[in-house]
């Protein structure tokens, strides 16, 4: 049975030939990298991914311009209009239909 050092010893001679092995197959996956890129005229730019600032576009539809919502209530001691939509003002109070505004 070997011993520890002898394993060590061995295990570091294995992994410098992973090294030298590895280094000799990326020179050639280079090259023909190189070739591949040079035979359909890409670059650098082609290959790396492109980055965009938040989600990506629907389909490349464009967003119809949101249209304001009529506002539903006011308070009427500040002229203060709220929509509906989103956090409820403290005026509002707990009592909405006191603040609701009639329907024309």
């Amino acid at each position: 049975m070997a011993t520890y050092k002898q394993l060590l010893a061995e295990r570091e001679k294995i992994e410098a030939q992973i090294v030298e092995v590895r280094a000799a197959e990326i020179a050639g996956v280079i090259e023909q990298i190189r070739a591949l890129m040079g035979e359909y005229e890409l670059t650098v730019e082609d290959l790396a991914p492109k980055r965009g600032r938040g989600r990506p576009a629907a389909g490349g539809k464009v967003a119809a311009p949101r249209s304001e919502v009529p506002p539903k209530y006011l308070d009427p001691k500040t002229g203060a209009t709220w929509s509906g939509r989103g956090r409820a003002p403290a005026w509002l109070g707990k009592n909405r239909d006191r603040f609701l505004i009639a329907e024309a």
